[in-house]
């Protein structure tokens, strides 16, 4: 049975997840047009910058991050200063960990929908004088909006099964920073598996659904573009002879 203070995890993994994916959607999408059109020899090391929290140990990434928002830090000292409260142990801490650490999974969906985008098409329309946000919102964004939902669908997704960086950077508080996560493993300790395994299963049963609406989204994705750019690159059988 889930008991209250589960319900509490619920519901501050939810709201977490939901704050993080629109503020990742928000920095996603002009970083990873910019990085689908960047033409630069840096443009590896940018990349694996954004990449980096892939093979980041979480721990390692909640330290530093505890380190910077923490009382100590640059940030959360420069707070403190102001007369405001610094951000380690606290819920916009959480969030703050959470998009740094799920920003991958909102940027590459995102860029590699965009880098497949036909150039001739935002060519056209700049023959027509359409200005660059005129082409991004009425050409790129309706024919990459897989991306944007798969984007959306896995920041989502992988924020609610953060551990190691919540843990470091908000703690385990019971009904102010204790998520899904944290709170299976407060039941492990305790030697309760039952309430364990129903937190666990519900984020199992979470990840297929997610993986199989991904794997469907992208399916249908590259049919859709593959026809795009087919007719878009098909020349006229008749010619000179």
């Amino acid at each position: 049975m889930v008991n209250p203070a589960d319900f509490d995890a619920i519901r501050i993994t939810l709201k977490l997840a939901l704050v993080s994916t629109a503020l990742l959607m928000l920095i996603a999408m002009p970083l990873a047009w910019w990085l689908s059109q960047l033409q630069s020899r840096f443009k590896p090391v940018l990349e694996a910058m954004v990449a980096l929290p892939l093979v980041l140990p979480p721990t390692v990434l909640g330290f530093y991050l505890l380190v910077a928002l923490g009382p100590q830090g640059v940030v959360g000292g420069t707070l403190e200063s102001l007369g405001m409260q610094h951000l380690a142990f606290s819920f916009p801490g959480l969030v703050i960990g959470s998009v740094v650490y799920s920003l991958p999974f909102a940027v590459q969906p995102l860029q590699n929908a965009f880098s497949q985008v036909p150039q001739d098409l935002l060519d056209a329309a700049a023959t027509m004088r359409a200005k660059p946000l005129d082409r991004f919102f009425s050409i790129i964004v309706p024919l990459t909006k897989h991306g944007f939902i798969t984007a959306g669908v896995l920041s989502f997704a992988h924020t609610l099964g953060e551990f190691g960086v919540v843990l470091m950077i908000g703690g385990n508080i019971p009904g102010e920073t204790q998520v899904v996560s944290t709170a299976i493993y407060d039941h492990v300790e305790s030697l309760n598996y039952a309430g364990a395994n129903t937190l666990s299963l519900g984020l199992l049963l979470f990840s297929v659904v997610v993986l199989a609406l991904v794997y469907s989204l992208n399916r249908g994705a590259g049919r859709m573009l593959g026809g795009s750019v087919g007719s878009n690159t098909t020349k006229p059988q008749g010619g000179r002879s």
